[in-house]
């Protein structure tokens, strides 16, 4: 998957993490809590923070430990809750910990792992976007992104949690 960015639902102002598949034109749409949607809009941004936010200390404390983010598996929905898997190589080998898509790939976006979505999934909640419109929408996004500051995301709901 593509990780197109964030933006804002309206009129509920509730942030959406937005992935796209990476050899098609559906799109997987994940309502996110606003302080996960700044944690993202941010790393995609390049913009490090004075202090490091919560995925910012995740990041570092896998590094510290010598293992690495191979990937985010974003695996179901159930009951209009999302899960993942955030997938590491460490000493150890290879170990898999639940999380919040939200969470998971705000780290991934950090260490920039890729971001997997399962098929099943895809086939029951994928948005189809047509090609005709498909360019400007995803431009929209790339426009919303560059003018997104963390004060754009207001109190919210998390649907990933």
């Amino acid at each position: 998957m593509q990780l197109v960015g964030v933006r804002i639902e309206l009129p509920s102002n509730v942030p959406i993490l937005l992935l796209r598949e990476t050899d098609g034109s559906r799109y997987l749409p994940i309502w996110i809590g606003p302080n996960e949607a700044t944690a993202i809009a941010l790393a995609l941004q390049g913009i490090e923070p004075q202090r490091p936010m919560t995925h910012d200390l995740l990041t570092q404390v896998i590094d510290a430990l010598g293992a690495e983010v191979v990937r985010v598996d974003v695996t179901e929905l159930v009951g209009g809750t999302f899960f993942a898997n955030l997938v590491m190589n460490g000493d150890d080998g290879e170990t898999t910990i639940s999380a919040r898509p939200s969470d998971a790939i705000a780290v991934a976006a950090r260490t920039e792992s890729p971001v997997f979505a399962d098929r099943a999934l895809l086939d029951e909640v994928g948005v189809e976007i047509e090609e005709d419109g498909q360019e400007e929408e995803i431009e929209r996004f790339r426009e919303f992104l560059e003018d997104i500051t963390p004060e754009d995301f207001g109190s919210g709901q998390s649907h990933d949690s």
